[in-house]
């Protein structure tokens, strides 16, 4: 019987979650106290409130929020805070892989290098590996709307810091109007640099943007995917390269990509044979976390116990890990929900 509390319990690989929308809220009125960043509200709880995306009008609304935490993310020392915290909330929830992403130029405002940023992200991801006993690894993220040039800049920046732990390549942003397919060349010097690809596409835009994601920029990920279903031959070319989906319910929900979580084609998808896997997003401006969205696909959307273990086995064989360790990922996700049947 599935239950909010067995669904913690259950191994899961967070594959979609970005730093900047996953802060603690304490957390954000502590650095924000340091970084004379104004806030509503010195409570927790009502911060919590105020940077939940409820009620907003679509994507570009959603990413209004995010002006606040970007502004508290200008220093080494917040960078290695937030992502510690993460991989421990992480852990707390039942995660047993973790990746985490986020534009790395939008913490060089004040100073840092993009080399600072990702050298500070990393140390604070291993210092929770070794304190949680979970696996880690980065995304770097170019945004729709930088230049190309700024993109290859990222692209670069993320290769050299493979070392500390930079594991795949994202775009992400306001997907309407701003196409990925001008920054392909970032995508090949991440690809060339051994970088896993993943796209934000089809979420604020048609199943065209998830075409160009996978012909154009190389996709091995999609980054939401919720409008594949527009495009039959597009879905059949993803489903049957096994190309997964990180699919986040009730980011899209709040964003207008779908207009409940009971119309979300999840489950269609599911039945279709394509690779979804389960996501949130952003812990702090959706209000959610994993096992909640694991629950959400149980009483909304119909997932039964064995679809659920399907949904986390997906996840764990989509990480961007060396095939040894996701194939030992994917053998100790197994004997785990074994375990818990």
């Amino acid at each position: 019987m599935l239950s909010p509390e067995l669904l913690v319990r259950l191994p899961k690989a967070e594959l979609h979650v970005h730093l900047d929308g996953s802060l603690r809220p304490a957390t954000l009125i502590e650095l924000a106290q340091s970084a004379r960043v104004n806030l509503p509200s010195k409570d927790p709880v009502e911060v919590a409130r105020f940077m939940k995306a409820d009620g907003v009008r679509d994507l570009t609304e959603y990413l209004e929020r995010f002006a606040f935490t970007i502004a508290v993310l200008q220093t080494p020392e917040a960078l290695e805070r937030v992502a510690y915290e993460m991989v421990v909330d992480a852990g707390a929830d039942g995660v047993r892989h973790l990746e985490v992403r986020y534009c790395p130029v939008l913490s060089c405002t004040g100073g840092l290098a993009m080399p600072d940023v990702l050298a500070a992200i990393g140390r604070g991801l291993g210092r929770g590996e070794a304190d949680v006993g979970i696996s880690t690894g980065f995304i770097a993220c170019t945004l729709r709307h930088l230049d190309p040039a700024m993109s290859e800049e990222i692209a670069r920046a993320a290769v050299a810091a493979r070392e500390h732990g930079v594991v795949g390549f994202d775009i992400a942003g306001g997907e309407a109007g701003q196409p990925a397919a001008p920054h392909r060349t970032a995508f090949e010097i991440a690809a060339r640099g051994g970088l896993g690809i993943t796209v934000h596409a089809g979420e604020a835009a048609g199943a065209q943007s998830i075409a160009e994601a996978v012909y154009e920029c190389g996709a091995e990920r999609i980054g939401h995917g919720t409008r594949l279903g527009e495009d039959r031959a597009l879905l059949a070319y993803v489903r049957d390269r096994e190309i997964p989906l990180e699919v986040s319910l009730t980011s899209n929900v709040q964003t207008r990509a779908v207009p409940s979580y009971a119309a979300h084609p999840l489950r269609q998808y599911f039945r279709a044979g394509i690779a979804v896997t389960l996501s949130s997003d952003n812990w702090l401006i959706s209000g959610v976390t994993l096992s909640g969205e694991y629950w959400r696909a149980h009483t909304e959307l119909g997932f039964r116990r064995a679809d659920i273990d399907r949904l986390i086995l997906n996840g764990a064989a989509a990480a961007f890990l060396p095939l040894p360790r996701r194939q030992a990922l994917v053998t100790d996700f197994r004997h785990r929900l074994e375990d818990l049947r």
